[in-house]
């Protein structure tokens, strides 16, 4: 009931250990500790007042706040865009627009594709942040001849002028962010939706 530290009892069965730099044994357990463990959380009956070498337990990770998914351009932004990635749902969310260069989420669901497209004037820099696809590339819609898979940190370059695609060939929705440069969409651009996305190319807004 008493360890050779102090003389108060302890409060929770003889498995639970403690550890004291300077003593490794206690007679409630007669073994090493091999673990940290903080005894004001586990043990009430502990003084309050520790020596100086007791190493605390270690401090709780605080829950990351959600980032609120908007066009934040053209002012200066930071962000951890692998967190926003992962967070946004929709299709296509614009993160920053700026005169130059564009920043964009997309979400694509289980068998789905971007679509295939064209940007005569802008290159294109996609990072797959989660789950996994195949990327086509051509220079006729009817003869995409590179094709490669890519997975989580996969980074697609895509030349202006490059018909292109991409398909989720995973099980799960493929995370991912895109640069634009210049912007390809207009400021502020949310689709939920591929098909209201298809709905806006159509209708050019």
């Amino acid at each position: 009931m008493y360890n050779n530290y102090n003389n108060y009892p302890c409060a929770y069965p003889a498995n639970i250990p403690m550890y004291i730099p300077n003593n490794m044994y206690n007679n409630c357990n007669p073994y090493p500790c091999p673990y940290y463990i903080n005894p004001q959380a586990y043990y009430p009956y502990y003084p309050t007042q520790f020596p100086e070498d007791y190493i605390p337990f270690p401090e709780k990770k605080d829950n990351k706040s959600p980032v609120r998914l908007k066009d934040y351009g053209p002012n200066p932004f930071v962000v951890n865009i692998e967190d926003a990635t992962k967070q946004n749902n929709n299709f296509r969310t614009a993160l920053w627009t700026g005169e130059h260069l564009q920043l964009t989420l997309m979400s694509i669901n289980v068998g789905e594709d971007i679509g295939l497209e064209i940007h005569p004037n802008t290159d294109q820099f996609i990072r797959i942040e989660e789950g996994q696809g195949l990327v086509k590339m051509g220079d006729k819609r009817d003869k995409l001849d590179f094709e490669k898979k890519v997975s989580d940190d996969s980074v697609v370059i895509i030349p202006a002028g490059k018909w292109h695609n991409l398909t989720n060939t995973g099980n799960k929705p493929l995370k991912l962010y895109s640069i634009y440069a210049p912007p390809q969409h207009p400021h502020g651009t949310v689709h939920k939706t591929k098909a209201e996305a298809e709905e806006a190319e159509r209708c050019h807004c």
